[in-house]
């Protein structure tokens, strides 16, 4: 279990937030937002997380979308029902359409895709506040049959480190399959 940090108060800075399960990227963003004047609190999962927006709610939140146990759309969840005026946003290696308007209505500012840097993140923060979020999710139609397959073929093969023997087995086809299917483009 990894243990929650703060910095020590100050006054004028502006309150974050930053969950993920990476220890290296987490200490590595919370440095480059406390040069930034931000008062930073880490936690490694959903429940240090919960716990440390319940004894002072953060006015930004940076959440990692897959973390072990329950994961980011659920923290987002969690988040906005502590404080609705937290603006979350949802980082991940492991995008798709369908989350990212989920992490939105879910109470989400923006998504970012990693590798993101503390300049990508505070980019995105702006970016939400120039946008409308329920303009984002009123038109949504869900991805077709074959965009999901292909994001699903995707993470598959991302999570297998790229290895197409592993992945074909785990998605149950056969490896020269996976490969013609590796070979397309994504659908529309």
């Amino acid at each position: 279990m990894t243990e929650p940090t703060a910095e020590p108060n100050r006054p004028d800075a502006k309150s974050l937030l930053l969950v993920d399960d990476d220890v290296v990227l987490r200490e590595r963003l919370a440095k480059a937002f406390r040069r930034r004047e931000y008062e930073v609190r880490t936690a490694g999962n959903y429940d240090e997380a919960v716990h440390l927006a319940q004894d002072d709610s953060p006015e930004y939140a940076v959440v990692d979308m897959r973390m072990p146990g329950k994961g980011g759309l659920e923290l987002v969840k969690a988040l906005h029902e502590i404080d609705p005026a937290t603006r979350i946003l949802v980082l991940t290696g492991y995008g798709s359409i369908s989350t990212a308007v989920e992490a939105i209505k879910l109470g989400a500012v923006n998504y970012v895709p990693k590798p993101a840097d503390a300049d990508d993140l505070l980019a995105a923060f702006e970016r939400a506040e120039q946008s409308d979020p329920e303009a984002l999710t009123q038109d949504y139609q869900a991805p077709s049959l074959a965009r999901a397959e292909w994001e699903h073929i995707q993470r598959v093969y991302t999570d297998c480190g790229g290895n197409v023997s592993e992945a074909a087995r785990r998605l149950g086809i056969h490896r020269r399959s996976l490969q013609r299917k590796l070979q397309k483009r994504p659908p529309a």
